[in-house]
């Protein structure tokens, strides 16, 4: 065996031009696939933190009649789920997290992520506690309600109670906020947390996280994956304020039982509430179950697995060149093959050379692969798209080792065996006898021919998903967004100060801040509102036209804007019909609306929307009449690629003077160089004011087709990449039939063929070898087409543009390949030529 290797390493060193060139071929196959296993592994296949994750489920609510879906619940509808699953769960949390501005030990703003969860959260989940306790039971027991109102009967009736006390909220600190707040000082625990406000504001630190706990679910859902702080829910049940959601089900399955018996269950406890439950009848109340790592990838996963898909057609194109290579050396070497079978080597003997080479150049290539995917990796991380979860566990560990490995092993069979196998049955009578230096060449001609056909099919399939990407990025470039993105600075604005408490103090406060911001030189406009297009947050409301009053089931779901007057003037969103807002509009009894286009029309089709009411549930339990006054273009909400529902938009000033925290400005210059400027501006205002999340708006934009550009930047490089091997591969397939066919070539050009002539043979060998693999391929990429139809935008997977396009540019990529030994050909001279035999 060792003898073998020692002669295999012997013949690679004196052919170093083939051993780089298989080598390098090997490692682009091996690397690319390792960085993309790396992200499959650490989103798709690496478990879930959590103890027993398997039988972790999370559950949502949809409204099957307004087409919304994954709705948290509200605290009536998280216990009427906890308490009907009880025979199908051992045991149920919830979570929700929003972003608090809380005051620092200096007084000075800051802003974290809080986590509300059940009491029962971390065992639920399996997290450690290192420092200070668990929450216990005593921690959710809801606040004491108010006393009822007593209505005095006389002069000696008895004044009104007082209001009993309330509870003070539990929190456990994550261990990162614990090191950088309090130093680890474990002298805090039993203590309030120091923060301004009352208890619920204050809350008492009675634990510390492990490191490194992180709570997992998709972007959509805007739980932070990891919470400064986790306060304890004191969980009431509210059946009157179901309209209420925030909280999301994790429930634990109880041994064996699978996810289809709990979602019976989740059947029945949905469909109790559409019984006896009007409001449940009338949206469609239904309960949605999901382990918990299929919610969390159910968005990305499609992508994933077609970026996989791709780069294991790159690897099997790397393996399909070097097995061409290595049947070209097995053909060359058929005459010593020959005489080793003549003189008594078994299959074995003559198999183990070859192969033996093989697994040499394997390893080599996935050495040098590695250290590619490792250079990759890091890559990947800034390019891929913020709502990939688990991105920063995308890394080479065991299993990614595991999989390089077992890559260039199987790397090794595939394109090791073929030749070996080739080598090991020679003809010994016709080899033995022949005089021509290429009659091996001859015999292995077939093989190496339906090698090449399968690279052309393979990189035609990697062509066309390049392709479909790409006028896929075209189109979003197309996408009007709702507003203009030039010259905007984006950011938010949070008061961690005292609160004002009336409506007319709140709209001097934001008249104020608009004013300072107006001010800086070169700042052109000013405004604000909450959410902000593209950047997600939006929640969905019911609307309907006065025919809802009489049947329920007509109410609509939209998404609600709160905005200040000049938003629409400053956004430079057009305005269709009617007017948009003013400061006259800063009036809390008018219940004046705009709409979108795509609102108007639904509500009233062929009709002036301007003027008429709709009817809209925001801040009351019931829905109110509003009157629409203008009719505005739509704004895309998280993303170019989708449209996202209708929206309605709101004065601040039907919200109590409400503050929007997201604010954005217009320059005269470049945007980001505004950003010390307004940040000094606010800061005279009031120390209390934190600034946050400064983006352009041309940002935002291009954090919108970051998921399509990430597809688009890897499968185009490795269609590239395959383009670039199956026309190596062409050429090395009709240079080594050149080579065999010289005698054949000496003799047309003696009979007075011209070069045209031995150029236009060559070249129609390689067309035709062409053609039959794009055919295939072409047959491969429309069956496959239809798994990348969730990431294409404005195109079909079947797009003809596209599929003519990638014909056109595939035969240019094996006319140059085919042109090249042609021209070879057609320079030989024929004397030389007929001396070759």
């Amino acid at each position: 065996m060792l003898k073998t290797v020692v002669l295999a390493i012997r013949v690679l060193r004196k052919n170093p031009i083939f051993t780089a060139i298989a080598v390098l071929t090997i490692a682009l196959g091996v690397g690319a696939s390792t960085a993309i296993f790396s992200v499959t592994n650490a989103v798709l296949l690496r478990p879930l933190p959590y103890k027993n994750p398997a039988q972790l489920v999370v559950g949502g609510m949809d409204l099957q009649k307004r087409n919304v879906h994954g709705l948290p619940f509200s605290n009536a509808d998280y216990l009427d789920l906890k308490n009907g699953t009880r025979n199908q769960f051992s045991d149920m949390a919830g979570v929700f997290t929003f972003q608090p501005v809380v005051a620092r030990a200096d007084g000075t703003p800051e802003q974290i992520t809080q986590a509300v969860v059940t009491t029962n959260f971390f065992d639920l989940m399996g997290a450690q506690i290192v420092a200070g306790r668990n929450f216990d039971a005593q921690d959710g027991i809801p606040q004491p309600p108010a006393p009822a109102a007593q209505n005095a009967q006389g002069q000696g009736a008895a004044p009104a109670a007082p209001p009993p006390p309330q509870l003070p909220q539990m929190a456990i600190l994550s261990h990162e906020y614990f090191m950088k707040r309090y130093g680890g000082n474990p002298a805090i625990l039993g203590h309030p947390m120091g923060n301004a406000g009352g208890p619920n504001a204050n809350p008492v630190i009675v634990g510390v996280l492990a490191p490194g706990f992180r709570i997992y679910f998709p972007p959509e859902d805007q739980v932070d994956a990891a919470p400064d702080v986790w306060v304890a829910n004191r969980l009431d049940y509210d059946a009157a304020n179901r309209n209420n959601f925030g909280i999301f089900p994790v429930g634990r399955l109880r041994e064996r039982v699978t996810i289809e018996r709990a979602q019976q269950a989740a059947d029945a406890v949905s469909a109790e509430g559409r019984r006896t439950i009007p409001m449940d009848e009338s949206v469609g109340y239904h309960i949605s179950l999901a382990s918990m790592r299929q919610h969390l990838v159910a968005e990305v996963q499609p992508a994933i697995l077609a970026l996989m898909g791709s780069v294991i057609f790159l690897l099997l194109i790397a393996c399909a060149n070097v097995a061409n290579l290595l049947l070209v050396r097995a053909s060359l070497r058929e005459h010593e093959f020959a005489i080793r079978a003549a003189m008594g080597a078994n299959r074995r003997r003559l198999i183990a050379p070859l192969f033996t080479e093989a697994c040499l150049l394997a390893v080599m290539g996935t050495a040098i692969g590695l250290s590619l995917a490792w250079a990759g990796i890091r890559e990947l991380r800034h390019l891929a798209p913020a709502n990939l979860p688990r991105l920063d566990s995308i890394g080479i560990d065991g299993t990614v080792l595991a999989f390089a490995a077992l890559t260039g092993l199987a790397g090794a069979i595939l394109f090791g065996l073929a030749p070996a196998w080739r080598a090991s049955q020679p003809a010994l009578m016709n080899v033995l006898r022949g005089t021509s230096r290429t009659s091996g060449l001859a015999s292995g001609a077939f093989l190496r021919n339906g090698v090449v056909m399968a690279e052309v099919a393979l990189s035609f399939v990697l062509l066309i998903g390049s392709g479909l990407m790409f006028r896929s990025f075209l189109e979003l470039q197309r996408i009007d967004p709702g507003f203009d993105a030039q010259r905007m600075l984006t950011f938010q604005v949070l008061n961690g100060g005292p609160r004002v408490k009336t409506p007319a103090e709140r709209i001097a406060r934001r008249r104020q801040l608009e004013d300072r911001l107006r001010a800086i030189p070169g700042v052109e406009s000013v405004t604000a509102s909450t959410p902000f297009p593209l950047t997600g947050g939006y929640s969905p409301v019911r609307w309907g036209t006065e025919a809802a009053l009489s049947d329920p089931s007509r109410y609509q779901a939209t998404d609600f804007q709160i905005v200040i007057p000049g938003y629409f003037e400053m956004m430079h969103t057009p305005l269709i019909a009617g007017r948009t807002f003013t400061e006259d509009d800063e009036q809390p009894d008018r219940n004046y609306v705009l709409v979108d286009e795509d609102l108007a029309k639904k509500a009233f089709p062929g009709q002036s929307a301007v003027g008429k009411r709709i009817l809209t549930r925001v801040q009351t339990p019931q829905a109110v009449f509003v009157e629409i006054i203008g009719v505005v273009g739509h704004q895309r909400e998280e993303s170019l690629a989708v449209p996202g529902r209708e929206q309605i938009y709101f004065t601040d000033a039907y919200f109590g003077g409400f503050v929007p925290p997201r604010w954005a400005i217009r320059t005269s210059g470049d945007p980001a160089s505004y950003e010390a400027r307004l940040r000094s501006a606010i800061a005279g205002i009031s120390r209390g004011y934190l600034v946050d999340k400064v983006a352009t708006a041309d940002t935002l934009v291009e954090e919108a087709q970051s998921g399509t550009r990430f597809s688009l930047l890897l499968i185009g490089l490795f269609a590239v990449v395959a383009g670039i091997l199956a026309g190596i591969g062409l050429y090395g397939v009709l240079a080594t039939a050149v080579r065999q066919r010289t005698s054949e070539i000496g003799v047309r050009m003696a009979m007075g063929a011209e070069r045209g002539d031995i150029v236009k043979l060559v070249v129609m060998q390689g067309m035709r070898l062409s053609a039959v693999g794009i055919v295939l391929g072409f047959i491969a990429a429309v069956a496959l087409g239809r798994l990348m139809t969730s990431m294409l935008v404005g195109v079909k997977a079947t797009d003809p543009l596209t599929y003519v396009s990638m014909i056109v540019i595939f035969l240019a990529i094996s006319l140059t390949a085919s042109w090249l030994p042609a021209w070879r050909a057609a320079g030989l001279d024929p004397k030389t030529a007929l001396h070759e035999n």
